[in-house]
């Protein structure tokens, strides 16, 4: 069994930052790519960033020089740096894993962590 487990989301003011954090757990051999995703209320879930097993990022335009992705391999986390948030970053960010376990390599998602940009 393969579980995802993020931290870190809550309420900040406009131009404010916060650190997701989402950590795999369980029978895994390897972790390929890591990305997180968002969902805001009445919209498709959208790809926000991206991270090969080498380390290499993708980010989606709107948060592109104001959100960064990072892995920590041995920790076998994924981190997504939001600094600068607008009012329109507001919504559930689940975290996904491209995950070779015993038994087979599938995709995984984490539970999904509420981030509110608000005055």
């Amino acid at each position: 069994q393969v579980q995802l487990v993020e931290s870190g989301g809550g309420l900040v003011q406009p131009g404010g930052s916060l650190r997701l954090s989402c950590a795999a757990s369980g029978s895994i051999v390897t972790i390929y790519t890591m990305a997180w995703y968002r969902q805001a209320p009445g919209k498709q879930r959208e790809l926000v960033a991206s991270i090969t097993s080498g380390g290499i990022p993708t980010y989606t335009d709107s948060v592109k020089g104001r959100f960064t992705i990072s892995r920590d391999n041995a920790k076998k986390t994924v981190y997504l740096q939001m600094n600068s948030l607008k009012p329109e970053d507001t919504a559930v960010y689940s975290c996904n894993a491209d995950i070779w376990r015993i038994g087979g390599r599938s995709d995984y998602w984490g539970q999904g962590t509420q981030v509110t940009v608000s005055s």
